[in-house]
């Protein structure tokens, strides 16, 4: 007698960005209820819940420039009714109603049986995995986010102070090269302003060595960036060595615990070639340099795939012995211009007073839908993937095209429909094109694009 999960065979489905506020069981489009088909018809279900699941009186609005998500408890039983069953929960928007909301968030998920990953009441539960039961065997999800602000990191726990609830954070270092005359540009102006005067007083008080560092003769730290000399000019991004090794600790320690383990990364940053050439978010399509090399990182670690989220758009894939890294499935639910309240310094920054509606911020946000998500069709057409395994193996990845409703009026976009004839196309062709650099190849059956691994 053996176990089922011992044959290997195994399917998970993965969504992106989950920006959820209203019902999803009351609909029944066709195009809809295939796609909920696809998750349904998996062991898993991947979404990143870029929200804060909270009542009314639970958190308070934090700080924050973009939306104050809100999802209604209530509502996680129709995520679990479109075949949801895991969600990563380190994102940007975990922090939208500070601590209370992250505590409410973790207590609202942990009552609705969801297994979750990426926040925690210190760094060490948002680090660990979370896992999950199958008839495909046990599933672990770790979550982190190099998107972030300071105040939303998770704090460690000591002995004698507990830790602070917040967000699985992923440390970044970006650097920056300019060439000779605009490096000497900024020295100057860093003498003459005094900034390198204030870091020299910086490093007789209270300051560690790292955050105020000693300029060297080629490099310069200013306006929170930090400068080489160079030839020319490019921007460049790399992980914390440290924070890394914690990272891939608990991916060893999910290895070891389960029989498959899911990596969930959310990253708004992009590498060089984009950053200087795309005039418009839609057009960002590399990767920013720390991403690919933690991904590989982590399957080296143990991971069997790796997927990313928060550009909003699909990104491209690879293969990585064997195993596959999406670096961005984009959106699965865009509902973010549905949520039923803001707080004052939302309507302030736009010069609404208190009679200011939730509609009257959005209107203003997007200069009328002229600018932001709404004015790009690119932002609204995303994809799906499903990972086959067989034997123990991955076998293939189904990429499946969907569309949210751009156009459409306020109180209907957002929700996910399967993509068909020309615009499938099209949105697999995005794949296929990012996917090229990596030697992916994607072919399309039926308005589903298959890959495999070589």
């Amino acid at each position: 007698m053996t176990y089922a999960s011992a044959a290997g065979n195994f399917r998970i489905a993965l969504g992106g960005d989950c920006m959820l506020t209203r019902r999803l069981s009351v609909y029944d489009e066709p195009e809809f209820l295939a796609l909920r088909k696809h998750f349904c018809d998996c062991d898993a279900g991947f979404v990143n819940l870029e929200s804060v699941v909270r009542r009314w009186d639970e958190g308070t609005p934090g700080i924050t420039r973009g939306t104050f998500m809100t999802t209604p408890p209530q509502l996680l039983e129709d995520l679990k009714w479109f075949g949801v069953n895991m969600v990563g929960c380190a994102n940007n928007h975990a922090f939208d109603y500070g601590e209370g909301g992250v505590l409410a968030t973790l207590a609202h998920l942990d009552a609705s049986g969801l297994a979750h990953a990426g926040t925690g009441r210190n760094l060490a539960e948002a680090r660990m995995p979370a896992y999950l039961e199958t008839r495909g065997g046990r599933v672990a999800l770790l979550a982190s986010t190099a998107t972030y602000r300071d105040w939303n990191r998770a704090g460690a726990q000591r002995a004698d102070l507990r830790g602070r609830p917040g967000v699985n954070h992923f440390v970044t270092r970006h650097g920056i090269t300019v060439d000779g005359p605009a490096f000497d540009a900024l020295k100057r102006m860093s003498r003459e302003l005094g900034f390198d005067t204030a870091r020299a007083r910086d490093r007789t008080h209270f300051y560690s060595d790292r955050e105020a560092p000693e300029d060297g003769g080629e490099d310069l730290s200013v306006f929170g960036q930090h400068f080489t000399k160079g030839d020319g000019f490019t921007q460049t991004s790399a992980g914390d060595p440290d924070d890394i090794a914690d990272h891939l600790r608990w991916i060893k320690e999910a290895r070891r615990q389960a029989d498959w383990v899911v990596v969930s990364f959310h990253t708004h940053d992009f590498a060089h070639g984009s950053l200087a050439k795309a005039k418009t978010k839609v057009e960002l399509q590399e990767p920013a340099d720390y991403a690919p090399a933690f991904a590989r990182a982590a399957i080296d670690a143990g991971a069997d795939l790796f997927v990313g989220h928060g550009s909003h758009t699909p990104l491209g894939m690879e293969f990585y012995r064997g195993k596959p890294i999406f670096y961005s499935v984009g959106n699965i639910f865009f509902q973010n211009e549905t949520v039923p309240f803001f707080p004052d310094e939302a309507y302030s920054r736009f010069g609404l007073g208190h009679d200011a509606t939730p509609a009257d911020f959005l209107d203003a946000r997007t200069g009328g839908g002229t600018k932001g998500h709404v004015a790009h069709a690119g932002f609204w057409e995303n994809i799906a993937v499903t990972c086959h395994y067989e034997g123990g193996k991955l076998d293939h990845v189904r990429i499946v095209p969907i569309v949210q409703g751009h156009g459409s009026p306020r109180a209907q976009r957002g929700r996910p429909l399967l993509a068909s004839g020309a615009k499938a196309e099209e949105i697999i062709g995005r794949v296929v094109r990012l996917s090229a650099p990596y030697g992916v190849r994607i072919e399309t059956r039926n308005g589903i694009g298959i890959a495999r691994p070589a």
